[in-house]
């Protein structure tokens, strides 16, 4: 299933005024990873995010996704490969309803109208959240703009599912439930994330971006016990690895 595959080779990114974002970043995900992308704010895990799905074309080095390196050509076809869920919902609902939401990728992908039927009640119904379908996005709460902006991802059938802090502003409820979705989806996942306890549930792998340079690139509980890279990396254990303050 090679168009699961997501390869990147040191790949550099600098945005306009020189601010320097990646530097020289190599690393392979196979069909069904999962696979948590970590570091502090300004590491490049956003930029680099923004790369494994042709919102960043890459200026020197190279992004394969599948049997595509990602250029200006292939965007489109990347884009039916890897569905990306922004951290915030809001700048990826714009559509009158939830229901047209998530029924824009389908449409333009040009099915018919049934397929597109089809495809937006399943993805609500695999969110929870087909009684929202008639309902404005900006009347959600965040943790149903956070189902719904899922939800416009799924119903593109994605290989790759990549997500840009999935847990931000959520309350424990809605956390829970996302960690549940997310654990439901079989295909490939890749999740940058400040949450590390998120990435004990969900990840069995963990890349470390450190000043827009892999850190460190291992299995999850190598990584996380692994203090001193945690303290270089300016990152703390999962909470649940760490000591219980009072009873230690």
């Amino acid at each position: 299933m090679s168009h699961h595959i997501v390869e990147v080779q040191d790949l550099h990114y600098t945005y306009p005024g020189e601010t320097v974002a990646l530097q020289g970043v190599s690393f392979r995900i196979e069909h069904g990873e999962a696979v948590g992308i970590v570091g502090a704010n300004g590491a490049g895990k956003s930029t680099l995010l923004q790369h494994l799905n042709g919102y960043l074309v890459p200026i020197r080095g190279t992004v394969r996704i599948g049997d595509y390196p990602l250029t200006k050509e292939t965007v489109r076809q990347v884009r039916r490969t890897v569905g990306m869920v922004f951290q915030d919902p809001d700048d990826q609902l714009f559509m009158p309803t939830v229901y047209e939401d998530v029924a824009f990728g389908p449409l333009n992908l040009g099915l018919p109208p049934a397929d597109i039927e089809l495809r937006v009640a399943q993805a609500l119904e695999t969110v929870g959240a087909w009684h929202l379908r008639d309902r404005p996005p900006y009347r959600l709460s965040g943790g149903e703009k956070r189902a719904v902006a899922i939800a416009s991802v799924l119903s593109m059938s994605p290989d790759i599912l990549v997500l840009d802090e999935p847990t931000s502003n959520l309350d424990p409820r809605a956390r829970r439930h996302l960690i549940a979705l997310l654990k439901s989806f079989h295909h490939t996942k890749i999740i940058a994330t400040h949450d590390l306890d998120l990435v004990l549930d969900l990840c069995s792998r963990v890349i470390v971006i450190h000043e827009g340079r892999v850190r460190a690139d291992g299995t999850v509980q190598a990584i996380f016990e692994d203090e001193a890279l945690l303290e270089d990396s300016h990152l703390e254990k999962p909470l649940r690895m760490q000591a219980c303050p009072v009873c230690g």
